[in-house]
């Protein structure tokens, strides 16, 4: 596998320039699909001009802290995904990957409270002994609890180490963000399940929409900030 990737024919969810250079780096596989990510060293120098060249990248990387998920991470082409949170803690910056409402990747600034927790949707379990359970989580990672939770909510875990401090469990009123499907984006109210469709709320409008494009991000309000909208 190439460490490059030609910016024409790169997935149409980066909003990287496409004319300027021939190549972008290719994220090395990981719990993300390609273009449901971005590889770190392009965020750091194309997102947030941190560096100018991959040379530079790569020193930003080894002399200072960047964290993914409370993880530092050092390797260039480490995928960076939906949800993700990026922190720099010697500059006090801190990040979240988002989709615009083109469905488009955007880095987006947050809070420093918001980057001690994520929220992560739950994609499959797995019974185990003793009343626990293996819950399998958007993002690759896995983890057994006995908490009662079912595919298609979302859980808030703590970062770095990975505790379910809430469940947001997909029900109606719940909100719910489009992480798929021409809708992708959107943030919305759940509403019901009719037939094979999931139906929510969307300025006072029904809206048709597959369940598994629905990701809860709260309650009744996101517990994160959403911005959306393409610049």
């Amino acid at each position: 596998m190439k460490n490059h990737l030609k910016r024409i024919p790169a997935p149409k969810t980066w909003i990287i320039d496409r004319q300027s250079r021939t190549f972008t780096i290719r994220p090395k596989a990981g719990a993300h699909a390609l273009s449901e990510g971005m590889a770190l060293g392009t965020i750091i120098r194309d997102e947030l001009k941190l560096a100018s060249t991959l040379a530079e990248t790569r020193k930003v990387l080894t002399n200072n802290e960047i964290l993914v998920d409370g993880k530092r991470r050092k390797e260039y082409r480490f995928i960076v995904g939906l949800f993700d949170v990026i922190k720099i803690p010697i500059t006090k910056q801190y990040y979240r990957l988002l989709l615009d409402n083109k469905g488009r990747i955007i880095i987006v600034p947050i809070h420093e409270t918001e980057s001690h927790f994520k929220i992560c949707k739950v994609t499959g379990k797995t019974a185990l002994s003793g009343s626990k359970v293996q819950v399998n989580l958007h993002d690759g990672k896995n983890l057994i609890t006995d908490t009662k939770v079912k595919t298609g909510d979302s859980l808030v875990i703590t970062l770095p180490d990975y505790k379910i401090k809430e469940v947001l469990p997909l029900t109606v009123e719940a909100s719910v963000f489009l992480t798929k499907g021409k809708h992708n984006g959107d943030l919305g109210k759940f509403k019901e399940i009719k037939g094979k469709e999931a139906i929510y709320i969307k300025d006072g409008e029904e809206v048709q929409t597959a369940k598994s494009y629905l990701f809860v991000v709260g309650k009744e309000k996101p517990l994160i900030e959403i911005k959306n909208k393409s610049e």
